[in-house]
């Protein structure tokens, strides 16, 4: 069948549509209808079903003879060491660590926060979670105190699960210190904490609070899964907004399981049994639909890998994991390989590995960059892929449908939108643009299953963040254009959050901590290009008169105080004191502006530039370190 009968029949009845694709999920009371549209503009998917998240990753196998397939493979090069849990064990390790929830009062509802490694047991506390109807909220490890902190007052967790240390190519992280420092800080205190010991760097336990993973499942009873009802959120994960505040996507479980199993054979063209990696971390979503939910739920094995593309201990690590796993389809982000392309332009390391298995690289979390594409399939020979979606979509707006229909790829745009998205490009007013004209990309509703039905405890930031701008439509903060055959080509954001190697990251976040150094009176941060990372930002500050410490010293406080308040993961390394900032005559700082001269590109000062001799002053100073760069 064709890609665009497939899409057509979606268009005609969305209803029949997404209940067929509700027939490859096992209910515990099966849905009798898809869509509640009983509330616009907030939708909901299969209101009266009841079903299991893990259940349906996880058991469900188990029951069809599938026990002994490997559900996880972990790859850790910074350890050295590589282990396969099977989908029996792996429901024995989730069957016993709920029932350790279960037994210490965490019950349906609940929030669970997870604070880990890349380490299967990090999937085990997901779908542990699930198992027991708790809502988990996983943060990334990489992210400070702080951060942390903010997340647990949001969420009020009953309960933390945590590694007591991530470990990196040249370092150990200690999980435990940033854990007890965020639990300090927040207002709501969970009533307990699972700590996972790592024999790297093993945590000093909290008497009364803090319990070992083992010891936690000493003589439990197993938990059974739990039905909950189609719309019960599986999980909140907290994305940058553009106030600095994160923004707590809300998933329910019906369209999740359905729309998530849908995308393993029709977007990414792999069968149950077979190998599917996703090189990313649980913390983001790439980790939540496609490290740990989609290929489970599918009857995939899925590859947790804990290293980096480059550094552990080489360029060719990727190529050793397909080689050593099967890998039949590959999923990373475009800075994977710019990285990797620096370190072995010419593909040397490549070709040590026989990759003959992998059918297809999958890039998403960033604009793919035409040479990264390029270069990615001249050196693999294998279809590269480029596919757009969002955290808050949990899957695929706009990609290539390789398991129904191969479509001609166009260099720069992730294809066509799939089934449940009608993709519009539309003016300032909100009127649909000519194709080829550049306008905000919006998604007319109802969104399809599987995406955000709301922000946790914020649905007015909800209505207001995506929804208000474009009535009837969903804003997704990015901005292109649609081409006469109908391809996407996404080229910007239209707000202030950046992207730093497929994260997501506020500048405004960064901007907050900036403004609470004693000496800095004002500031600004940008996202300017860099070859590996995609963006990166880079921080202006105006001192406070009479401040006369060196400038040298406090542009390093002011990247300390970013990395140890934000987390390594900013990158935030690009800081300069300047005297004053381009405005406009109403005070708005010209940050689009600035971005522009750092970058090279063609700009008009706006007509309401206060004074703009200030931009030759930003433009002198992006050139002493570099910018534009060459």
């Amino acid at each position: 069948m064709k890609y665009s009968d497939i899409y057509k029949s979606w268009q005609d009845d969305p209803e029949a549509f997404w209940m067929e694709q509700a027939r490859a999920i096992d209910w515990d009371r099966a849905p009798t209808r898809a869509l509640d549209d009983s509330r616009p503009p907030f939708y909901g998917w299969y209101p009266d079903a009841m079903v299991n998240t893990c259940f349906n990753a996880v058991d469900r196998h188990v029951l069809a003879g599938h026990g002994d397939r490997v559900a996880i493979i972990h790859d850790s090069p910074v350890t050295g060491t590589v282990s396969r849990t099977t989908f029996a064990e792996l429901q024995d390790q989730c069957a016993r660590l709920a029932g350790a929830l279960l037994a210490k009062g965490v019950t349906k509802g609940d929030r669970v926060i997870i604070y880990m490694p890349m380490v299967p047991q990090a999937l085990v506390a997901m779908l542990a979670c699930t198992r027991i109807g708790a809502i988990h909220s996983v943060v990334f490890g990489g992210f400070a105190a702080n951060e942390l902190a903010k997340r647990i007052d949001d969420a009020t967790p009953k309960a933390v699960i945590a590694g007591s240390c991530g470990i990196e190519p040249s370092r150990t992280v200690a999980y435990k210190p940033l854990l007890d420092a965020a639990i300090e800080q927040a207002t709501h205190k969970p009533d307990f904490c699972i700590i996972l010991q790592r024999d790297t760097l093993r945590a000093d336990l909290i008497e009364g609070r803090d319990v070992d993973w083992h010891a936690a499942q000493d003589g439990v009873t197993p938990a059974d899964c739990v039905p909950v009802e189609g719309t019960h959120p599986a999980y909140i994960l907290y994305t940058s907004g553009t106030t600095g505040a994160p923004k707590g996507v809300v998933r329910p479980t019906a369209g999740h399981l359905v729309a998530l199993n849908w995308t393993m054979k029709n977007v990414y063209n792999v069968n149950p049994g077979e190998v599917f990696w996703a090189a990313s971390d649980v913390g983001w979503v790439v980790g939540h639909s496609y490290i740990c939910y989609a290929p489970l739920i599918h009857g995939n094995t899925t590859v947790v890998f804990e290293g980096k593309p480059i550094g552990t201990p080489d360029a060719g690590t990727f190529w050793r994991v397909i080689q050593d796993h099967d890998v039949r389809v590959f999923f990373t982000a475009p800075t994977a390989f710019r990285a990797i392309r620096r370190e072995d332009p010419n593909g040397e390391f490549l070709r040590k590995y026989d990759l003959s298995g992998l059918r297809a690289l999958y890039l998403a979390g960033e604009r793919a960059d035409p040479d990264t594409v390029e270069w990615a399939r001249a050196q693999l020979n294998v279809p590269v892929i480029d596919h757009w979606w969002q955290t808050e979509t949990g899957y695929t707006i706009v990609g290539n449908p390789m398991g129904i229909e191969p479509l001609a790829l166009k260099t720069g745009s992730p294809t066509v939108a799939m089934p449940g998205y009608d993709v519009r490009v539309l003016d300032e007013g909100g009127a649909p643009v000519p194709p080829g004209t550049l306008g905000a990309i919006a998604i007319r509703l109802p969104l399809p299953p599987g995406t955000l039905s709301t922000l946790w405890n914020a649905e007015e930031r909800y209505h207001k963040s995506y929804l208000a701008h474009f009535p009837g439509y969903y804003e997704t903060g990015d901005a292109g254009y649609i081409d006469e055959d109908g391809y996407l080509f996404v080229m910007a954001r239209t707000d202030d959050v950046i992207n730093v190697a497929g994260h997501r990251l506020s500048t405004g976040a960064m901007e907050e901590v900036l403004a609470a150094h004693p000496d800095v009176a004002e500031c600004a941060v940008i996202g300017v290009a860099d070859p590996v990372k995609g963006q990166v930002p880079m921080g202006f500050v105006c001192l406070s008169k009479g401040v006369d410490k060196p400038v040298a010293q406090i542009e390093k406080e002011c990247i300390d105080l970013v990395r140890n308040r934000i987390g390594p993961v900013a990158a935030f390394h690009l800081v300069r004191v300047v005297d004053r900032l381009p405005k406009t005559r109403s005070g708005k700082i010209l940050r689009a502006t600035m971005a522009k001269i750092a970058d090279g590109h063609d700009f008009k000062p706006p007509a309401t530039i206060d004074d703009p001799a200030i931009l030759d002053e930003i433009r002198a100073t992006l050139a002493e370190i570099g910018y534009p760069a060459s």
